[in-house]
């Protein structure tokens, strides 16, 4: 039998990113804050980055360990040069990669094999792809734009980007329609079939299949709270992760997912 953690989107770096103990904001960072907009944003991000830390650890080492570790993309959250850089805890890429290398270390123990795709180029890179160097430091077994996996006899077709939906029972669409072209690329020999085909990227957990095959979107390992979000979106998201058990052939799984008390919006009383 083989464990297998399945999780994306960490986005570390970012205010509501993943963010090890290390850079999470402190009294002393809100206090400094040059007004009280700021102030208030970094108090409510700090709750937050210690709230989903704590469920992550617990959480991560509650299911493990783990043979396999799969890291699908939007390991860090870049420059954020469409936000002018006002929603990152840490700025410096290769700090956000040292965020990143901290958070897939406490999945991984002795055996374990890391293997990673790359995310949106937004993120990740646009003319250098950073989540090479956690691949390198981490010694993944492969990092590339769509993978596959394929342990004890089952099959993982393994991408990042997946396209999104407004409505809430279009969201399987998307998900249906890779499914049918890694079917039909399959059916030409030129890639594997699969057993189970997983997407990253929209940040909310769906899944769907048939009686051949399991698809679904991982949840994301960011909190809400960025500013497109909050601002333009209006669909549910999810924070958390999924792990897999495969033996001889055949699979269980189950979706590990958050009740984040620091998410919860209270009404204001005027």
């Amino acid at each position: 039998m083989k464990r297998i953690l399945t999780l994306g989107d960490m986005h570390c770096g970012h205010d509501a990113g993943l963010t090890p103990p290390r850079w999470q904001y402190t009294p002393k960072k809100c206090r400094e804050a040059s007004n009280i907009h700021t102030r208030t944003k970094r108090e409510k991000f700090a709750a937050a980055q210690r709230e989903s830390w704590k469920w992550y650890i617990r959480n991560v080492k509650k299911h493990g360990p783990y043979d396999v570790v799969v890291c699908n993309g939007d390991a860090i959250d870049g420059r954020g040069d469409r936000s002018g850089g006002t929603e990152l805890v840490e700025a410096d890429r290769h700090d956000q990669v040292t965020m990143a290398e901290t958070c897939l270390q406490q999945a991984m123990g002795v055996g374990t094999k890391l293997v990673m795709t790359f995310g949106t180029a937004y993120h990740t890179g646009q003319e250098e792809d950073f989540e090479s160097l956690i691949a390198s430091d981490l010694n993944a077994e492969k990092i590339g734009a769509h993978e596959w996996i394929k342990t004890e006899g089952v099959v993982f077709d393994i991408k990042h980007h997946i396209g999104s939906s407004g409505v809430p029972h279009g969201r399987h669409t998307a998900i249906a329609r890779e499914s049918l072209w890694a079917d039909l690329w399959a059916e030409r020999g030129l890639v594997p079939k699969h057993d189970v085909l997983i997407r990253s990227h929209v940040h909310y957990f769906q899944f769907c299949g048939d009686g051949r095959n399991l698809r679904m979107t991982l949840p994301a390992l960011q909190t809400m709270g960025s500013k497109y979000g909050a601002r333009r979106c209006s669909g549910l998201v999810d924070f958390g992760f999924v792990v897999f058990e495969a033996q001889r052939g055949d699979y269980t799984w189950h979706p590990c997912l958050a009740d984040l008390k620091t998410q919860h919006a209270k009404a204001v009383t005027v």
